[in-house]
């Protein structure tokens, strides 16, 4: 039987899993890695042209939550987009791995697994992977971003642009769910460096004690669980960008250490005395307020100076409001393509409701709320029940407003489709009980 031109990574850390498949598939594919370490995963991305990963969700004994998958999940897309991912999960664990489908896994296989339909998954993966290898490249300038109208964020966009032609380390700034890695990835894209790594580092989610490993790597020996010469996030990135998120979070000690490679321009691995030389464009970002954190004394000075040569503050949808429906559809048209659908839309009232609601989670939040309605719909229009935002708490009550008469009118319309039932209709309007009735007395709808 001839092998199919196929390279496939395994990745477990259990090594009888490991060998169980790579037996059964290097009889039909040409190429089989494994590794029982996940932090080897991108520098095998970097130097292989793989096709298909086959991950097992979680890796440290005690913790079954499948939250490691995940996160190695998200790092796999970001850096190897056209790398199909297959997650391994056990029985009673799949609540996971569909949520991993949901941002980007191409399906799931149970351990233990059946051999046919292990092979019949890959296979299928195979066959997607040469799609997507067949698919045109998309150009930086063909690629989507939502720019929009208002002035704050078309300046920072034309910042973004002529920043990005030069080598100037940048540091975006804003709140929470404004955009920042979009607009890093903006950045790089606009780039000379737009075909090499793009290697995002989430700073605020990796603790005290990996800070070293993981940004700058390690010698085998270096600690107890260093089995292998690993690279870190820095190396994984040379010659392309790397966007260090939420850098605001950094210790003290730890800023230090980011300081010493940003000045000297190398990185030294755990382990190791020998210094390598870095050619690495630095993207930092952070919501925190960074010069107050200065003064202080939370933040070093001289790393702001090194890491703000060029500063962008990407604005809140509060100071965009002109472009809070033109995203919206932009995002719905977008989740309909992940979900290979189409012709979606809102209902035709859900403009005002758009405009109205605070959005204190910004442009994150939005793509949560419309990827819920567009899963919750039963047709391919989204109401505004469905999108959750109908409590307006925090506005102040005006009776004329229209927005109260368009609220009064969806509350009737469900209240009406249950019969009455409170329970069902706060269900679908995605409001509490209590916040139920609230409106219900507020608009006089007991009878």
């Amino acid at each position: 039987m001839r092998k199919k031109l196929a390279q496939i990574l395994i990745v477990d850390d259990q090594e009888e899993i490991l060998f169980s498949a790579k037996m059964i598939l290097k009889k039909h594919f040409e190429t089989i890695f494994t590794t029982n370490n996940p932090k080897k995963i991108l520098s095998l991305l970097s130097e292989n042209e793989i096709n298909v990963v086959l991950l097992d969700m979680n890796y440290r004994i005690g913790f079954e939550d499948g939250r490691e998958g995940i996160h190695w999940l998200k790092e796999i897309k970001t850096l190897s987009p056209n790398t199909i991912v297959i997650l391994m999960t056990a029985f009673g664990k799949i609540e996971t791995a569909v949520e991993g489908i949901k941002i980007g896994a191409f399906d799931y296989v149970l351990k233990p697994w059946h051999n046919e339909k292990l092979l019949e998954t890959i296979d299928k993966a195979v066959a997607e992977s040469r799609k997507n290898n067949k698919k045109p490249v998309i150009k930086n300038n063909e690629k989507r971003y939502f720019t929009g109208i208002s002035p704050k964020i078309k300046q920072a966009y034309a910042m973004a642009e002529k920043v990005a032609r030069t080598d100037a380390n940048v540091l975006i700034l804003g709140e929470n769910g404004t955009g920042k890695y979009v607009f890093a990835e903006f950045i790089h894209q606009n780039s000379e460096r737009k075909s090499l790594p793009f290697i995002h580092v989430d700073l605020g989610s990796l603790s005290d004690s990996l800070f070293e490993s993981e940004l700058f790597g390690y010698a085998k020996g270096a600690f107890t669980d260093a089995k292998t010469d690993t690279p870190g996030r820095f190396e994984l990135a040379q010659n392309g960008t790397i966007f260090l998120d939420e850098i605001g979070n950094i210790p003290l000690h730890l800023q230090a250490k980011l300081l010493h490679v940003l000045q000297t321009k190398t990185v030294t691995r755990l382990g190791e005395s020998r210094p390598r030389t870095l050619n690495v464009r630095i993207i930092s970002a952070t919501n925190s307020d960074i010069k107050t954190e200065v003064k202080n004394k939370n933040f070093r000075e001289d790393l702001l100076y090194r890491i703000n040569t060029m500063e962008i503050h990407l604005p809140s949808l509060r100071e965009r409001k002109e472009d809070i429906v033109p995203m919206a559809n932009f995002i719905l048209d977008q989740i309909a393509e992940k979900y290979n659908q189409e012709n979606w839309q809102f209902e035709e009232n859900a403009a005002r409701y758009l405009e109205r609601y605070p959005w204190k989670g910004n442009v994150r939040e939005m793509e949560n709320k419309i990827e819920r309605a567009l899963i919750l719909s039963d047709n391919n229009i989204i109401s505004v029940s469905n999108l959750d935002i109908l409590d307006f708490e925090d506005v102040p009550e005006n009776d004329e407003n229209p927005l109260s008469e368009m609220e009064k009118t969806v509350i009737e319309k469900a209240l009406f489709k249950h019969q009455g039932n409170i329970s069902k209709t706060a269900e679908e309007l995605g409001l509490s009980r209590a916040a139920l009735y609230r409106r219900i007395e507020k608009y006089d709808l007991k009878n």
